[in-house]
């Protein structure tokens, strides 16, 4: 039998015999290499960040929030849940946000300024347009002469936004741009973008077309290992100037991992007063903590599979892995970890040795029915 015919015979039996024996539709633990869409077991430091996520929905106040984390712990899962959660809150609101996850920042800070601006993309400059013409004075809360005068001919103009969009990414400036726009000189370092990335996002506040961004940066220890030490200090110190620039209307949470930060707090320690805000993520260091986490993605496995499969919400209860195997599972790695000097499991350790054991059964499930 072909690859082809076996996989058409056995995919609605191995459905349901998930279904029947375990309650589930798939693995419930991600391996390594699975980062996306994991579920969050909550912990303190998810309510530590509701708080101050709800207060800057409150004042607009910015905040520049560090997740600290070793490896494995769960940094990603963090930020992309939290990034769920945010879209999933201001989609519920009538004034506008504008919420960015980058999951490997690139090695030049103006690179982020690029991808705002082209996420806000022409429709927010639109926007901005319709919004300005009934407030003209926000035009002044921009400071670069520039600015000011692409934003009276996008005022006068709204179809120049594609124009603008380009000037404002850092394109290179030409006759079209200086005739439309108005300005005369292209955006081509990391000061002159964050520049204008500050008059953007005032201006846009003050003529209420933006009420704020969030801007979520994944694993910037990476920064260390691809830049030479003035590069690092360079992006470091663009990291500390958006901050600056921003007093209002910026929530930037940032992942790293404590030895990165020593080393970045070292190598600029001006950066070191911007991020006081501290959220620390542990690895799991009780088998109490390891078994409630394998329970919590056993039971979000089963509460999906009911969800896709309403009508069979009596499917299986027999644990894929057993408690007393979840346990020896722990104990087995906290001793590699001990071995090695960490202070306790890797949550993606964990949850990656729970996937093989699961994978296993469930082969075994697929092969005989």
């Amino acid at each position: 039998m072909s690859l082809r015919d076996r996989l058409r015979q056995e995919s609605g039996r191995n459905t349901t015999d998930l279904l029947d024996r375990f309650g589930i539709l798939t693995n419930p633990f991600p391996a390594s290499n699975q980062t996306l869409d994991n579920p969050r077991h909550p912990q303190a430091a998810d309510d530590n960040t509701e708080e101050r996520i709800v207060t800057f929905f409150d004042d607009g106040k910015s905040q520049a929030v560090i997740v600290e984390g070793t490896q494995g712990v769960g940094k990603t899962n963090f930020l992309n849940h939290w990034e769920s959660e945010i879209r999933g809150a201001v989609a519920d609101r009538d004034d506008y946000y504008f919420v960015r996850y980058l999951a490997d920042p690139e090695s030049s800070f103006e690179g982020t300024t690029r991808r705002i601006f082209e996420g806000l993309g022409t429709d927010h400059l639109h926007t901005l347009a319709h919004r300005i013409k009934i407030n003209e004075s926000s035009i002044e809360d921009a400071r670069g002469h520039d600015m000011k005068t692409a934003l009276r001919r996008l005022r006068s103009d709204p179809d120049v936004a594609d124009e603008m969009l380009e000037w404002l990414s850092g394109l290179r400036l030409l006759k079209v741009h200086r005739q439309k726009l108005g300005v005369q000189f292209r955006l081509d370092t990391v000061e002159s973008k964050t520049a204008a990335l500050r008059d953007i996002v005032q201006v846009s506040a003050r003529a209420g077309a933006l009420n704020g961004i969030f801007l979520l940066l994944d694993e910037l220890e990476k920064q260390d290992g691809v830049l030479g030490p003035k590069a690092v200090v360079r992006y470091l110190s663009a990291v500390r100037a958006i901050i600056d620039a921003l007093p209002e209307w910026l929530f930037l949470m940032v992942a790293i991992t404590p030895d990165a930060l020593v080393r970045y707090s070292a190598a600029y320690p001006a950066l070191q007063g911007r991020l006081q805000n501290r959220i620390e993520l542990k690895p799991l260091t009780d088998v109490s903590e390891a078994v409630k986490l394998a329970n919590f993605y056993m039971d979000t496995a089963r509460r999906k599979a009911q969800e896709t499969s309403p009508k069979r919400v009596d499917g299986g209860d027999r644990d894929i892995v057993k408690s007393a195997e979840i346990e020896e599972c722990y104990r087995q790695l906290a001793e590699r970890a001990s071995q090695r000097g960490d202070e306790g499991v890797r949550q993606r350790e964990f949850l990656h040795e729970l996937h093989i054991r699961s994978e296993e059964i469930l082969q075994s499930v697929v092969g005989h029915g």
